[in-house]
C-alpha cells in the first residue's frame, strides 16, 4: 500500500470578483457625495506633470529628459512641450494649477494656446497675454457664449 501524499501550497486568488471587491473598497473610501463635480482641466494636469518631471530630473532620480521620454513612452518633443510650461511666470503656473473644474464640454485653455506665452522671456509680457487669454469669452459645445 502507498501512503497518501499531502502537498501544501498557496494558489493565486481567482481573478473572478476582483474588480467588484476593488470597486466596493473604492466606494467605502470616498463616498460620491464628497467628490467635487466636474473634472480637473487637462492643462492643470500637464502643469503638475511638468513640475513633477522637472523635480525628478533635478533630484537625479532620472538622468535627463530623453530618459523621461523613454520611460513615459512619448517622444522627446512631447516632453519638451510639457516642460515648456515651466518657462511661464510663477503666478501663471499657479493659476493653471488651480483652474476651476470643467463641468461639461471642452477645456477652456489648451497647451497650444500657452506655448507662445512660454516662448516669451519677459514675465510682464507673459502676464499681459495671459490676462487677455484668461479673460477671453469661452464657448460651450452648443456654441453659446458664456
Amino acid at each position: 500500500m502507498t501512503t497518501p501524499l499531502t502537498i501544501a501550497c498557496l494558489l493565486p486568488q481567482s481573478r473572478r470578483g476582483y474588480g467588484q471587491r476593488r470597486r466596493e473598497r473604492a466606494r467605502r473610501v470616498q463616498p460620491r457625495s464628497t467628490l467635487a463635480p466636474g473634472r480637473v482641466p487637462r492643462i492643470s494636469r500637464l502643469m503638475a506633470l511638468a513640475l513633477r518631471l522637472d523635480e525628478l530630473v533635478r533630484t537625479g532620480v532620472v538622468a535627463d529628459y530623453a530618459e523621461l521620454a523613454r520611460l513615459g513612452h512619448v517622444s522627446r518633443a512631447r516632453i519638451s512641450q510639457i516642460l515648456s510650461l515651466l518657462a511661464l511666470a510663477p503666478d501663471i503656473q499657479e493659476s493653471l494649477l488651480f483652474l476651476p473644474a470643467v463641468q461639461r464640454g471642452r477645456d477652456p485653455i489648451h497647451l497650444r494656446q500657452l506655448q507662445p506665452l512660454a516662448a516669451l522671456l519677459d514675465w510682464q509680457q507673459q502676464r499681459r497675454l495671459w490676462q487677455a487669454l484668461d479673460g477671453m469669452p469661452r464657448t460651450d459645445p452648443s456654441g453659446c457664449r458664456e
